[in-house]
């Protein structure tokens, strides 16, 4: 496991995972090297719209309904700190392009190209992130509490967000439902 890299792969959280800032949650590892892991959970809305996140940043919106995405809880780091999970290339001021089809960006110039309906195709927005230090991932996926598997677009952008955890996991073809929360000892 120690040469694992799970950059552009999903976290999904294994029914035996309690920590309530993970539990039932997918997570796309935007990086992940020696130094640790980087993700956002991407199947927890919160109750807070890009709307207002552009009324905050006195950013002006071209037609209403473009305020109207969800914003999600990214993890919990940094809570107060947005970040962009979106398609095309990494060409705003401050992004990381993760595969050839995805990026995430930091910056006000992507908030504002969406607001005038000139950004990314598809985009998730979220506030905070998730993090772990060196080697801690590859213990927490010892330990059963992940499964990974390779992003997949589709679960990122067009499921609904309560489907993404069963979806993410029926890539591996397993049932969540199926998987007891307890663990077996012989």
């Amino acid at each position: 496991m120690e040469n694992t890299n799970l950059t552009n792969h999903l976290l999904i959280a294994m029914p035996n995972l309690h920590d309530p800032n993970f539990e039932h949650t997918v997570t796309y590892i935007c990086e992940h090297n020696e130094n640790g892991a980087m993700g956002i959970v991407v199947n927890r809305p919160i109750d807070i719209d890009i709307g207002e996140v552009f009324e905050q940043m006195r950013i002006p919106v071209s037609t209403p309904k473009v305020a109207d995405a969800r914003i999600f809880l990214g993890g919990p780091v940094e809570e107060q700190r947005g970040f962009v999970l979106h398609t095309q290339p990494a060409k705003w001021d401050s992004s990381l392009q993760v595969s050839e089809q995805l990026s995430v960006t930091t910056s006000r110039d992507i908030l504002e190209a969406m607001a005038r309906r000139e950004g990314p195709e598809q985009a998730l927005i979220a506030l905070g992130y998730a993090s772990w230090g060196s080697g801690q991932l590859e213990q927490e996926l010892l330990d059963n509490a992940w499964l990974s598997v390779p992003a997949d677009q589709a679960i990122l952008f067009d499921l609904p967000p309560a489907r993404r955890w069963e979806a993410a996991a029926q890539l591996l073809g397993v049932d969540l439902n199926m998987l007891s929360s307890e663990s077996g000892h012989a």
